[in-house]
């Protein structure tokens, strides 16, 4: 596949997806216009109870003194590379997609490059690769960049560094590091040391009380728990973490196992925490809470769901590049190697495998408004893998620090899906003027999702129809995906109807879009009606609709382990009417071309 800018792509999928945006509260349907008023109303409720509230939460733990030890460590299980500990003592930080010399000055006290960077750097996971590395220099380095912080960033300000989950990361790298860390350290560090973990657990609980929401929430949860459990003398704040831990994990991680946000990522964020403190309670003598039990049972199996034959996981609602490592990391404590879950109703997916073949679907739902600042406008976007072979994919996350690539990621245009008109079909608060209160919430989208699933002998297929154009265009789509239980054909129909039955239906563009993986080589065959997918391994599928012609667009595929690459989309181009129905097939041919290759 040829180079293509990944810049001018990324553009050109942000105005493919842009209308409805800045547009929207002027061409707002009443229920569009009463719900964001409702966003906006909740947002300000949540201020004021906040200010009311700030002198009681400012109050907390006054006079309380910090513990003076640890007893235990917990493990950590992310990978860790020793030879990244040579970097860092000489001054060289690899963080949050930025490389920072110091140059001999402490990285606490240059302007940060980016603020992922600066969150990266506070967040302090890069101490494990200094503890991997088992040496007096790593030793004294850790602790004498701890002792920086401290010293320079301690106290609660307004710099990233003192964002809650950043402020919560920290608190589980320190005491999972803390050998490291307090490793020849002498008194007086040690009791500055435990004043730092002390002063976090405070920041802590006055942000909870003082109504932190979404995934910050749990992971400050999380951080209060075991610090409880690896302190002396906090039974008090043991008790008080497990509580706030378990409401979090029943509002948060769904039946399915799934998470809120429905974003795969999360649960690659969650598991490395959650399995260390299982261990902790027990290595306190403590009965871990059932809850966490149970949600570690059932995230094992919806991890499952998400991957793909190569063994990274679908680009689904801010899911970017799959560490590897990590995955297996965690795949490895799956006590008893659960199956993948093929039916996740709670989290909105479906996953249809025959033979190598492996179809995952976005079924569901937009996440709820406080989970959505990365959820994409997908409903009904699929991927498909062959083997260790990915064909059909989303165009996935690019990193924090690609901000206009991150808008375009989440239109419905960057999804193998049916767009119509150029537009998405959910809305989001940064394209409706809404950002400064809202952020990048989704403010509009789908909220009727209809899914069947059969697995019959001639192979599994899921139907789903979801209402994301209604109040626009009074269109409801509908999709129908089968794989044949050889996994060898994939056959697809897209419907377009009216929302209410007798309608008369008004002529729109329409584009369906099947991205394509930058390492399959794509031709029109057949005089433009079909294309040839010809796969690394040289496998053969043949893309053939009943809509005339195929073409082969620009595309870019945004989570690429080096940075977004240029790739390739199959597109079927129409126009809405009475009746729209187009009809699509992925089929394994024979190596040997067909005679009407042109």
């Amino acid at each position: 596949m040829e180079n293509i800018p990944a810049g001018r792509i990324a553009l050109s999928l942000l105005a493919a997806g842009h209308n409805g945006g800045v547009e929207f509260l002027a061409g707002a349907t009443f229920k569009d216009r009463l719900h964001v008023a409702g966003l906006l109303a909740a947002r300000a409720g949540l201020a004021l109870r906040r200010g009311l509230g700030a002198p009681l939460h400012a109050a907390i733990g006054l006079g309380r003194r910090p513990p003076e030890r640890l007893l235990i460590a917990p493990q950590d299980i992310r990978t860790s590379d020793p030879t990244l500990a040579a970097d860092i003592y000489a001054g060289y930080f690899a963080l949050g997609g930025k490389i920072v010399n110091a140059h001999g000055r402490s990285p606490f006290e240059i302007e940060p490059v980016s603020a992922a960077w600066a969150r990266a750097l506070a967040g302090f996971g890069w101490l494990r690769h200094l503890r991997a590395a088992d040496t007096a220099v790593a030793r004294a380095n850790a602790r004498a960049l701890v002792d920086d912080f401290l010293s320079l960033a301690g106290r609660p300000s307004q710099i990233p560094a003192w964002e809650p989950e950043v402020a919560a990361r920290r608190m589980l790298a320190f005491l999972s590091q803390s050998p490291v860390i307090l490793d020849g350290a002498d008194r007086p560090f040690y009791r500055r040391f435990m004043k730092g973990l002390g002063r976090t657990q405070l920041f802590l609980e006055r942000k909870i009380a003082g109504g932190l929401v979404g995934e910050p929430r749990l992971l400050a949860a999380i951080a209060l728990a075991e610090f409880g459990l690896c302190a002396e003398g906090t039974r008090n704040l043991t008790r008080k973490g497990t509580k706030l831990l378990t409401e979090e994990i029943d509002r948060q991680i769904l039946p399915d196992g799934g998470h809120i946000s429905r974003n795969p990522e999360v649960l690659l964020d969650l598991l490395p925490d959650l399995l260390p403190l299982r261990q902790a309670y027990a290595a306190r003598g403590l009965q871990p809470p059932a809850q966490l039990l149970n949600a570690i049972d059932r995230m094992m199996p919806m991890l499952r769901l998400f991957r793909h034959g190569d063994g990274t996981l679908a680009l689904f609602n801010g899911m970017g590049v799959t560490p590897p490592e990590l995955l297996a990391t965690i795949l490895a404590y799956d006590d008893v190697r659960a199956q993948a879950l093929a039916s996740a109703r709670h989290s909105g997916y479906q996953r249809l495998q025959a033979g190598d073949a492996i179809v995952l679907i976005d079924a569901g739902r937009p996440p709820p408004r406080i989970f959505s600042n990365r959820a994409h406008a997908g409903c009904s976007s699929f991927e498909f893998s062959v083997g260790a072979q990915r064909l059909v994919i989303n165009c996935g996350a690019p990193d924090a620090n690609r901000g206009t690539a991150r808008e375009s990621a989440r239109m419905t245009a960057a999804h193998s899906a049916l767009v119509i008109d150029d537009t998405s079909s959910c809305r989001f608060a940064s394209h409706t003027g809404l950002r400064k209160w809202l952020g990048d919430q989704i403010v509009a989208g789908p909220d009727k999702v209809d899914v069947e699933r059969h697995d019959e002998a001639s192979g599994p297929m899921a139907v789903l129809a979801h209402n994301g154009y209604e109040a626009r265009f009074g269109l409801i789509h509908e999709r129908r995906i089968m794989l044949s239980k050889d996994g060898m054909s994939l056959d697809g129909a897209d419907r377009l109807r009216a929302a209410t039955a007798g309608e008369p239906v008004e002529r729109r563009p329409f584009a369906l879009r099947f991205h394509i993986h930058p390492n399959v080589r794509l031709k029109r065959v057949r005089e433009g009606r079909a294309v040839l997918c010809i796969l690394p391994n040289g496998s053969r599928w043949l893309f053939e609709t009943t809509a005339g012609q195929a073409v082969i667009e620009e595309s870019i595929f945004f989570a690429a382990p080096d940075g977004p690459r240029g790739c390739a989309q199959i597109a079927v181009h129409g126009e809405t009417g009475p009746a729209t129905v187009v009809e699509w097939s992925f089929r394994h041919i024979e190596r040997k071309p067909p005679r009407s290759e042109t």
